[in-house]
């Protein structure tokens, strides 16, 4: 009869919005792609295209480029986000300075399996993902049938019930 306990570690299936709007955007996703991918107990299970979206918010600023990553990892959580913050300042030079402004890099935990979490300066799902369209798309590309664990519906629905405008066009 097998162990009912284990001390080997559970993966989640996680979903990481990643987007630039400086510099060589598409090099710029292809590099944190790869600096996720090294990430200990972490791997890359499905990565969407790129597509060229508008800035959104009150900051004048050129188009991103976006992409969604899904990941198994076991890292918690928070070890997640202190990583992925790790490598949008030591690899992209991230300084925290105009909130929504011009960045050679940004990384957003969207989805960590079923979780609900609301912790100071980590929310679980990402608190605008149902209304943003540039993640949405290609979110619903890699995972179409993902549930939203606190809207109870599928990415697809989700973006279907978004209105019309915001332009997110594959590269």
């Amino acid at each position: 009869m097998g162990a009912l306990c284990s001390n080997l570690p559970v993966e989640s299936n996680v979903f990481i919005a990643l987007g630039s709007n400086q510099g060589d955007r598409e090099l710029n996703l292809l590099r944190a792609v790869a600096e996720i991918g090294k990430l200990a107990q972490t791997r890359i299970t499905a990565l969407s295209g790129f597509y060229d979206t508008e800035p959104v918010g009150p900051v004048d600023q050129p188009n991103f480029l976006n992409g969604v990553l899904r990941v198994e990892t076991a890292l918690s959580p928070r070890h997640l986000l202190v990583e992925l913050q790790r490598i949008e300042t030591e690899v992209f030079r991230r300084v925290r300075d105009v909130q929504w402004g011009p960045r050679a890099m940004d990384l957003d935990i969207l989805l960590y399996g079923d979780l609900i979490l609301e912790e100071e300066g980590l929310v679980i799902p990402h608190p605008r993902l149902h209304e943003r369209r540039f993640v949405l798309v290609p979110l619903a590309e890699i995972a179409p049938g993902q549930i939203h664990p606190k809207l109870g519906k599928r990415v697809d629905e989700l973006l279907r019930s978004l209105p019309p405008g915001e332009r997110v066009t594959r590269v």
